[in-house]
């Protein structure tokens, strides 16, 4: 989705060359992703095997042999890497660099308290930087921003997740939990959450010819606060696109949210 964040905010969105270009860039992530959850769940099968929902995962269940996941693997990056590059070179280069600080997250990254998140936010700028860049649009300073902070608070969100899911089980959950706490994810979250709101609210409020992108802030409120609700109430978070697909609230807001920005785009600007 954050791929054709940057045709959507340039109004980019009705010109057919640069939706195409956008669908390939869609693709080619969404291959190198792949790549990445392939390689991060060879290394963790052992420790996936002992979760309760990563064990049904095709590596980790015995469905896919790890020789076999392997290849896949090599394709579908070689893949996304071909066709990138017919798209855009610097695309590719994109590409390159998420993979690379993947490898290094998935051997130990991700072990590194505050690190962890960090990284995970830096491939969400990443997404939505390769958007713009394929269309040959500049990204702005509030959109890496905002893109940035959201990214951290879902990271940090599916952190607390699995701190509760697992209590304390050392044997089953991440090696970096041990780091974090209950009480110190919360700050992060209340801190990543206000410092959001007030980016999107600021970007709404100075860029654009007018000030109608403000019409857009009670939804990306009422987004953030759902979300809190169901991490909080619901113990929720652990994985936010099944939390977009299952919960109709959330759902709604993003399409609503979507719907809205294009409408003030075409009609407003």
């Amino acid at each position: 989705m954050l791929v054709f964040a940057a045709p959507v905010f340039a109004e980019k969105f009705i010109d057919i060359n640069a939706v195409v270009a956008t669908i390939l860039a869609f693709i080619c992530f969404s291959l190198t992703a792949s790549t990445v959850y392939i390689l991060n769940d060879i290394m963790d099968v052992e420790k996936d095997r002992l979760h309760p929902e990563k064990s049904k995962r095709p590596i980790a269940s015995g469905d896919l042999s790890i020789g076999m996941a392997k290849v896949l693997g090599v394709l579908l990056l070689s893949t996304a890497l071909l066709v990138s590059y017919w798209v855009e070179p610097w695309f590719t280069v994109i590409l390159v660099v998420y993979f690379i600080v993947n490898v290094f997250y998935s051997i130990q990254l991700k072990h590194v308290v505050i690190v962890d998140v960090m990284i995970i936010a830096l491939g969400f700028v990443l997404r939505g930087f390769s958007g713009a860049v394929v269309i040959e649009v500049r990204m702005t300073s509030w959109f890496i921003l905002c893109t940035m902070l959201l990214a951290l608070f879902l990271a940090l969100s599916k952190r607390r997740h699995e701190l509760e899911l697992f209590s304390g089980d050392k044997l089953r959950q991440r090696k970096v939990l041990e780091h974090y706490s209950t009480g110190l994810l919360d700050q992060m979250i209340s801190i990543v959450t206000s410092a959001t709101i007030m980016s999107y609210s600021l970007y709404t409020a100075t860029t654009g010819p007018n000030t109608a992108m403000m019409w857009t802030i009670p939804f990306v409120i009422y987004g953030i606060f759902r979300y809190l609700y169901l991490v909080h109430m619901r113990e929720g978070g652990g994985s936010p696109e099944k939390v977009l697909l299952d919960d109709k609230h959330i759902l709604g807001t993003v399409l609503l949210f979507g719907l809205s920005v294009m409408i003030i785009k075409i009609y407003f600007h």
